[in-house]
Formats: C-alpha cells, structure tokens, sequence
C-alpha cells in the first residue's frame, strides 16, 4: 500500500457513513444473530478456528451479512476478496481466480471470495465460479436479500451452508444506537448529542430490525440538529420522526413476511373482505411488490375461491392484469384495487376448484380407463372400421341441446365431481342442469 492509498483508506475510516464505521470488526461486537453465531453454534466455532468453508448469508437489508464477511476478513489467514455482483463481471472474477491459484500454488494460501448481491449473477456467472469452489480454488461467501434457493442455482447451494439472518432485535438496535451516540472512537460521541428513551424507542421500533436504517436515521438528526442552549444536540422524537419520514416496511419478497403478506391478502378476498384484501394490496404495493405477481394472485383466487358463482371475476381479473402491465404504476394501483374489491365482493364457490382435485384424485387412482366407444374419435385412419364413434348421440339434435348418453368411463358411472352451489350464478347452473337432466328423463345428480 503505497502512500496515497494509506490516506485514502485513513480518511475513508473517518469520514465514511455512520453504519459503516459502526460495523462489528470481531464477532464479539456483533449483535442480534445469536441463532448463527452464538459460542456453541457451527459458524462461531468456524470463524474461530478459521475453518470457513463456502456459505452463503440470506436475510433482509441491515440484518449483518456484509459485517459476517468483513469480520471473517479480520480474522482469517486466508486471503480475502471482496466483489460486488451489482457491477462485476467475469473479468473480474478471472483475476480473483487466477490471483487464487497463484496464491495456492506458490503459497498454499486459500482465497475466500466474497460477493455482495449474489443474486444479481446471471445463471452463467455462476456457474463460472463452480468449478473453483468445488476443488477448493475459491471459498465461496455470498450475500443476498433474496431467497437463495430461487435466486442462487442449485449446484452452487449444495457445496454451500445456508445461513439465514434475522432481522435485529428492537433491544439490540437500541443498544447499537446509544453507542452510535455517545461513542467517540467510531460513533458520533465527538458532537455531543443526547438523546430521549421516547426517540430511542422509535427509531429502533420504526427500523424493522435493519441496523443500518436506523444508524443513517441517527446521523441524519445529529448533523442536522442545532445546538440547544446547554451546548448539547437533543435528539427528541420529533427530531427521531423528521429523520424517518416513511416508516421502514419490512418485506423480503421471498421471505416469511411476503409469504405472511399475500397469504392474508388471498384469505381476506376468499373471505369476501374488501376492506382488509385492499388494504393487503397497498401493504405489497407500498413495499414495492410486482403488480404482475399481485395481478396472478388475484386471477387465481377469482377462479379457485369465486369460480362460477360469479365468471366475470376471472374476466375481470384477467383484464386487471394485461391492464397494469400496459399501464404500469402508480395507475396499476387503481386498477388493482378495482379486481381486488370486485373479487372480494363477488359471491363465493369452490366448486370447480374441488372438481378439478377431485378428478385428478380419481385418474391418479384409477389410471387410464377405457373412453366409451361412441365418444372415441372415428376420423383417423382406421378408427370408424374399428367401431370407434358408433352410436354417438350428438346434443345440438335434441331438446335443449341435451341427450342422456355415458361420458365418463363406464367405471366410473353416476360418479360427481362438479356440485355447483346455492350461491351467485351457480344457482342458475344447478337449475339449469337439473331442468335439462329431468326434461331428458335423467335422474336428478344435483
């Protein structure tokens, strides 16, 4: 390191944002993941022994992932590269890997390679690094917000430890902020600042377990708070409330709280709720949710929960979605919440949806029964010699375009799958039927 890169990093160290200079450097200091890094768990005993091996760090923004890696860089002998996916490519990744094989060759020193926003490789830049983490080139630290199992491809999690990281407790986010106060080697102690347990709370309540939300909040009211007349900087709630203008909303997309999210948004139109189903809809939108995924969650609760008490749901539904994705937002919400309120209003029946299961049921029990003669095709070559359509009754010759004749398999006679209900239109389907059925002198099945 020559001189001007001494003075770069030394005035990095002092002058960079508060959550970076805050950041743990030993595990010690690390706070709110005791479920991975406690004294008696596996990574804790890893990063001690300097014994890591390939692991990837999953869990929300702020959580410690970045910290995990840098504290592994502080305490291992190997050498540790550090690359972000959001702007590397596989030139760089070609450096690291022939720096490592030099490294191993000439040294036998391992190289730990760490990559922020793995998910952000494409599938062929992973799959570049395979080979280098199979034979040991390369120990693999990944880092992402998103589900590894959807987003990192599958041969490079199964050389790979999942460590999930949970958001900060509100206890521990409040500890990290008083010390972010009041510290003067790498807090802001420097500047004098108090600050109330009442903005104490907020902060570490309002931050959703992300430290670095809250610390940027901190920064932001120290540096701009004046002085009161006692020489100190108050942070008071009102400042804590300026500082944060729109509450953090914690919600990974593939996450519990997404899951959690849409669950309830689903159940709340099955439950012909609208209040509560919009309100869903602006929580996932708010969080910056797909409008094409609300959109799909929407077609499908219109024909499983609604069906055919009410077609026009689907119809709805489906235009909803080519309509947001030619509009997009913030009019997509507009549209969305007319699906929403139309499905959640609209009467229920799950009747379809059980036929289908039902039915599927019953071919996976009884495989593949023999179709009726007279309803197999007699058009291919050979097909009518054989006897194939013979006796087919077809029902636009008959009164109300309806003739009594065995669909289903002869097995399978007298066998229900579609009880339409007493709700919405599927009252006029169940009439329907019936009045055809016993016009035909069919035995009523509904």
């Amino acid at each position: 390191m020559d001189l001007f890169e001494y003075m770069r990093t030394t005035n990095m160290e002092k002058e960079s944002p508060l959550a970076a200079r805050m950041r743990p450097r030993t595990l010690e200091e690390v706070v709110g993941q005791e479920h991975i890094i406690g004294k008696d768990k596996l990574l804790y005993r890893a990063i001690k022994a300097d014994k890591i091996s390939s692991v990837i760090f999953y869990g929300p923004p702020g959580t410690g992932k970045t910290t995990l890696a840098k504290v592994i860089a502080n305490t291992t002998s190997a050498e540790f590269t550090q690359i972000n996916a959001t702007v590397a490519g596989k030139k760089d990744m070609e450096e690291v890997v022939a720096k490592a094989k030099d490294l191993q060759g000439m040294y036998g020193k391992r190289t730990i390679l760490f990559i922020d926003e793995i998910h952000r490789f494409n599938k062929s830049q992973q799959y570049y690094l395979l080979p280098f983490v199979e034979d040991g080139t390369l120990i693999l630290i990944g880092a992402t917000t998103e589900n590894p199992y959807f987003e990192v491809n599958s041969a490079l999690i199964s050389r790979s430890i999942i460590f999930e990281l949970k958001p900060i407790p509100k206890e521990a986010v409040k500890e990290l902020l008083r010390k972010a106060v009041y510290d003067t080697d790498r807090g802001m102690g420097a500047y004098h600042a108090v600050i109330d347990e009442d903005a104490l709370d907020f902060l570490a309540d309002i931050s959703g377990g992300d430290a670095r939300h809250a610390l940027n909040a901190i920064e932001l009211g120290i540096m701009t708070t004046q002085r009161a007349a006692d020489g100190q900087i108050h942070i008071t709630l009102e400042v804590a409330q300026e500082c944060i203008q729109k509450r953090a909303v914690r919600y990974d997309k593939n996450g519990d709280n997404h899951y959690d999210t849409i669950s309830a948004f689903i159940k709340s139109m099955r439950g012909s709720d609208p209040d509560a189903a919009v309100y869903y809809l602006a929580r996932m939108l708010y969080a910056g949710e797909s409008v094409t995924f609300i959109a799909r969650r929407i077609m499908i609760c219109a024909s499983e929960d609604v069906g055919n008490a009410d077609p026009n749901a689907l119809v709805v539904a489906v235009n909803a979605s080519l309509a947001v994705e030619r509009v997009g937002m913030p009019e997509a919400q507009i549209i969305l919440a007319q699906a929403v309120t139309y499905v959640a209003s609209a009467p229920k029946s799950n009747a379809s949806c059980n036929a289908i299961f039902e039915a599927m049921g019953e071919v996976e029990q009884t495989g593949n029964l023999p179709i009726p003669t007279h309803l197999q095709d007699a058009h291919y070559k050979g097909a009518a010699k054989l006897g194939h359509g013979t006796g087919y009754k077809y029902a636009h010759d008959y009164p109300n375009h309806y003739v009594e004749q065995q669909y289903l398999p002869y097995e399978l006679n007298g066998k229900e799958f579609y009880r339409p209900t007493g709700n919405g239109y599927e009252v006029k389907i169940k009439e329907h039927m019936r009045r055809i059925r016993r016009e035909a002198g069919q035995k009523e099945q509904l």
